[in-house]
């Protein structure tokens, strides 16, 4: 039987309150050590520890890198942003599979504290046709709305909608329609907590999955789109 997972180092946090200090790839290159077993190794042992209890609760955890481990290079082609790296350990715990391309949860832990949310970014046209349809549909609209309320609880909000008006050949009303305006799905928190001093110990794969829980509803309403 392997050992209980003893909860994520406080030495994760301190790394990347330092790489927030230094964000350039010579300081990443002089600490590769403290990346690996900072960071990439706390993390995928963070995210093997979620695999069970995220099943519980219908969510997918796959331990790697670019898998629920978000990796911390940045591609900053197209970013006026050119610091190479994120400073967060950012957690995907998925409705399915592929990880990181389905609607999913997302909790992040860093310097500033933790964050989280749900949602899917940029729906392909298919499903947005289908999250619209959906919508309009007062009978599967009503759920969701029930499961909004839910991650707004938890200090979840919505950023500013895509769209300035609603679409084209579509007349709704009601305090819901700004749902219509969006082409992604995205509920999160803006302003960190202190991350629980649960997480740096064995009861950290309970207590964010009970964050998790609060917000998987949404996560699995997106999936179950076609």
């Amino acid at each position: 039987m392997s050992a209980p997972y003893p909860g994520l180092p406080k030495a994760s946090i301190a790394f990347l309150s330092d790489l927030a200090l230094h964000n350039d790839r010579d300081w990443m290159a002089r600490h590769r050590d403290a990346y690996e077993r900072d960071w990439k190794q706390a993390g995928l042992a963070l995210c093997r520890a979620l695999v069970a209890p995220a099943a519980d609760i219908g969510l997918v955890v796959a331990p790697r890198v670019d898998g629920s481990l978000r990796r911390l290079h940045r591609d900053t082609r197209f970013s006026n942003d050119k610091r190479p790296f994120q400073t967060e350990m950012h957690l995907i715990l998925s409705a399915g599979e592929p990880v990181g391309k389905r609607p999913g949860v997302h909790l992040v832990l860093g310097p500033l504290g933790m964050s989280y949310g749900v949602g899917e970014w940029r729906l392909a046209p298919d499903r947005l046709k289908a999250y619209r349809a959906a919508l309009l549909d007062e009978r599967r609209r009503a759920p969701l709305l029930r499961h909004i309320a839910a991650a707004e609880d938890m200090g979840c909000r919505f950023g500013a909608p895509d769209l300035a008006g609603m679409p084209r050949n579509i007349a709704a009303e009601g305090d819901w329609t700004h749902l219509l305006r969006r082409k992604s799905f995205v509920l999160r928190r803006h302003d960190p907590l202190p991350i629980p001093d649960a997480v740096f110990s064995r009861a950290a794969p309970d207590a964010l999955i009970g964050v998790a829980a609060a917000m998987a509803p949404v996560a699995h309403w997106l999936a179950a789109l076609p």
